[in-house]
C-alpha cells in the first residue's frame, strides 16, 4: 500500500500539503524577525502524528472492550539532536485517562496493544529515537478543555 501527497509552495517558507484523505495542512517554520506563523512545523507534526496514531488505537480498543472513559489526552515531547540534520533522538508519550470509574487494567492493555502491536508511527519512531511511554490516571476528575 502506498500513499502519495503533493506539497505546494505558497511563498516565503510556507507550504500546503495534501493528504490521501482529501484534507490539507499548511506548514512553515520559525523565521527570524517574523512573528506571524501560517502553519505547523513539520517536525512537530511528526509528534502530532505519533499522538494521533496511538490515540486512534487506544480509543478504538477501549470501544471494543466496552470501556467508557470521561476524557483522554496524550502529551508527546521530543528532544532534537544538536547537530544537523536535527531529528528527535528521544520521545516521551504520556497517556492521560480521566474518569470516575476507570478500569486501569483495560486502559493499560489498550496502551500496550497500541505501543507493541498496532501503531505504525510508534514503530517508525523507534527506528531513530528512544521512545518512552507513561500512563497517568485522573480518577474522579474531568479534564478542563
Amino acid at each position: 500500500m502506498a500513499d502519495k501527497i503533493i506539497t505546494h509552495w505558497k511563498g516565503g517558507l510556507t507550504f500546503e500539503s495534501d493528504n490521501p484523505s482529501g484534507k490539507s495542512v499548511i506548514m512553515d517554520t520559525d523565521i527570524e524577525g517574523q512573528e506571524e506563523r501560517y502553519g505547523l512545523s513539520p517536525k512537530a507534526m511528526m509528534l502530532s502524528s505519533l499522538a494521533g496514531c496511538t490515540a486512534l488505537d487506544v480509543i478504538s480498543t477501549l470501544d471494543k472492550m466496552k470501556e467508557e472513559i470521561d476524557d483522554f489526552k496524550i502529551e508527546v515531547s521530543g528532544e532534537l539532536t544538536g547537530e544537523h540534520p536535527k531529528y528527535y533522538h528521544s520521545v516521551e508519550v504520556e497517556y492521560h485517562f480521566y474518569g470516575s470509574d476507570l478500569n486501569m487494567k483495560k486502559c493499560q492493555r489498550a496502551v500496550d496493544l497500541s505501543v507493541e502491536k498496532y501503531c505504525g508511527v510508534m514503530e517508525m519512531f523507534r527506528r531513530f529515537a528512544d521512545v518512552k511511554t507513561n500512563i497517568v490516571y485522573h480518577i474522579g476528575t474531568k479534564r478542563n478543555i
